[in-house]
């Protein structure tokens, strides 16, 4: 599969994060070719402002491969991680983050590759922009529904 394969994956979580109300992010995480963690935003439904897409599947894929570093993993996220999420991916010495649109005004990562000192550990590769315009779609469609009601 594809990085843009797996993306979609992540949409399909975005999606479903967005019918439940919740701000329609949605993240994977591969290792091996295989997905083994499928999350979304879930801020809303455990009142927990941290709960975002990435730290759920975080902590599902340690759980699968009984172990907190995720270095032979790949996150997929359609939207740039913030400050937060880019600083639990440091944590976890994630392999790779692969992300869709970027976040103007809250990312933690700068979209042309480079990164903010310190956010992400020094071997984490990055690449940002896959399917950007679909998941920015998704995320400005959810906020102009938000501001007709």
């Amino acid at each position: 599969m594809t990085d843009e394969d797996f993306m979609r994956q992540a949409l399909d979580q975005a999606r479903r994060a967005g019918e439940a109300g919740e701000v329609p992010v949605g993240a994977v995480i591969v290792a091996g070719g295989h997905i083994i963690a499928r999350a979304h935003n879930l801020c809303e439904r455990l009142r927990d402002f941290t709960a975002h897409a990435e730290m759920q599947a975080f902590t599902s894929a340690s759980e699968f491969l009984g172990g907190k570093f995720l270095d032979q993993c790949t996150l997929y996220v359609t939207m740039e991680p913030c400050p937060m999420c880019a600083g639990a991916a440091f944590w976890t010495r994630i392999g790779r983050v692969v992300y869709g649109a970027r976040d103007h005004k809250r990312g933690g990562l700068d979209f042309t590759g480079k990164r903010e000192e310190g956010l992400l550990h020094p071997k984490t590769e990055l690449l940002g922009g896959v399917l950007e315009e679909e998941c920015a779609e998704l995320l400005t469609a959810f906020f102009r529904a938000k501001r007709k009601n």
